[in-house]
């Protein structure tokens, strides 16, 4: 067992999607499927970027990257990504973050776009400004 204090280090998170301070105290912890995401998308420098919008996958219970054609859930989005969070090195490991599921989202300064379905699924709870 180590007990060494470590710290890591996942560049600078870029939060400023966020559109207010609202709903950021009220955040849900999920576990990622990492074998969901695109690298060169999701994690080009070694963690997925906050902003990152997720769907539920219906199997597990996991969550994924948004995608309006996808057929596990995943096409139904439900929130985004809060933070910063350290991507695997193997696509096996699934690691803990943070959604946001109530707020606003500044559109233009998410790392991923969101297709009209998708703010659809998510009218009343996140507002788009």
């Amino acid at each position: 067992m180590n007990l060494a204090q470590t710290t890591e280090w996942f560049g600078t998170d870029d939060q400023s999607w966020l559109g207010s301070e609202h709903g950021t105290q009220a955040t849900e912890t999920i576990v990622l499927d990492t074998s969901t995401f695109t690298p060169a998308t999701h994690y080009p420098e070694g963690f997925f970027k906050s902003g990152i919008p997720l769907g539920k996958i219906t199997a597990g219970g996991k969550y994924g990257p948004y995608d309006g054609a996808a057929t596990d859930g995943r096409e139904a989005l439900v929130g985004f990504l809060y933070s910063a969070v350290g991507a695997p090195t193997v696509n096996t490991i699934d690691p803990a973050g943070a959604l946001l599921t109530h707020g606003k989202v500044r559109e233009s300064r998410l790392p991923v776009a969101v297709d009209a379905a998708g703010k659809a699924d998510i009218a009343g709870s996140i507002r788009f400004v």
